[in-house]
């Protein structure tokens, strides 16, 4: 510990870190470093707790610094996390969309990647019983007006097979087809709705 910080200061930066993310709506780079020196702070005032026979007053500082530096860990990783929740409903469950985004994916540790293809997993289980009757990754917000959809292709996306057979997505090219059918490519990207 140097003269010029104070327990709990990098904790506090963490936060700070939180919160900007939260005020420019975008998911900055997982701070490893910043954790690990909080954690090697925690084992720092954990050792200077257990020394001491009788509780002092340095003591309950030690602990209350030992409280709420694990608070701003949990806080800083439930931030995360549910910033990756978003992100992964916002591009409808497509998984390999998100990380196949380089930019995205630079900024995830491996433990979050392993969470969104854990998450991913658990949904796609949870939505194996009704998958015929409800999808449950489609957009809420705007809900279809019609059954039937004109977009224009962006990407080229191969064959998918529909309902009413087979359909080859070449970019440029425009189709009307059922909304169910290629509402997942519309959430990734690769479709357009004209």
């Amino acid at each position: 510990m140097t003269d010029t910080r104070q327990f709990g200061d990098l904790a506090t930066q963490l936060i700070m870190e939180s919160r900007r993310s939260t005020l420019t709506d975008t998911l900055l780079k997982y701070n490893d470093n910043l954790v690990r020196s909080i954690i090697r702070e925690q084992r720092d005032l954990e050792k200077m707790t257990e020394t001491g026979q009788n509780v002092t007053p340095a003591m309950l500082i030690y602990q209350t610094t030992i409280v709420r530096n694990k608070r701003c860990l949990l806080a800083y990783h439930k931030h995360r996390l549910d910033r990756l929740r978003d992100m992964y409903w916002a591009a409808g469950g497509a998984l390999p969309h998100i990380l196949s985004n380089q930019d995205i994916r630079s900024k995830l540790s491996p433990h979050e990647v392993d969470f969104l293809r854990q998450y991913s997993t658990s949904v796609m289980d949870y939505r194996a019983g009704f998958s015929n009757e409800l999808d449950i990754t489609a957009s809420i917000t705007h809900p279809p007006k019609d059954l039937h959809v004109l977009v224009h292709v962006i990407r080229d996306c191969g064959v998918i097979q529909t309902e009413l057979g087979t359909i080859d997505f070449q970019k440029g090219q425009r189709f009307m087809v059922r909304r169910a059918d290629i509402e997942h490519l519309i959430v990734q990207g690769y479709l357009e709705e004209v």
